[in-house]
């Protein structure tokens, strides 16, 4: 499984999650056989689309082999786009990545809504 979360710093599992999805500087990916498993592969790479349109970073996200992504804000046309790929959406994260993943292996991750609190764009 493949899991991917927008975050703030490239400071590996340290990495606090970013306000807004689509304008994060960067992405954690998670690598994991299992929920209850240790991640097998951190990945923290640099968002190449801080300049984007609708639909355009869910389709990364789908080219990455992404099937969850961990948010705190993600706008509703984004989550329609993940949705339609098949990409499973859980809002209102907050912590770093060592956190969230801690949270996933507790199967304590649930989707709440969030509302961003500085709006970066309209799609």
């Amino acid at each position: 499984m493949k899991v991917a979360i927008p975050i703030l710093t490239n400071n590996g599992e340290n990495s606090s999650i970013s306000e807004h999805f689509g304008h994060a500087p960067y992405f954690a990916f998670i690598e994991f056989q299992n929920p209850k498993d240790e991640i097998l592969h951190l990945e923290i790479v640099a968002n190449p689309m801080l300049e984007h349109g609708p639909g355009e970073i869910p389709q990364y996200m789908k080219n990455e082999g992404i099937s969850v992504l961990i948010a705190r804000g993600i706008g509703g046309k984004a989550i329609q786009f993940f949705s339609q790929m098949g990409i499973q959406v859980f809002r209102g994260a907050s912590g770093n990545v060592r956190e969230i993943f801690e949270a996933l292996r507790q199967n304590s991750i649930t989707d709440l809504p969030y509302e961003v609190q500085n709006k970066l764009h309209e799609h």
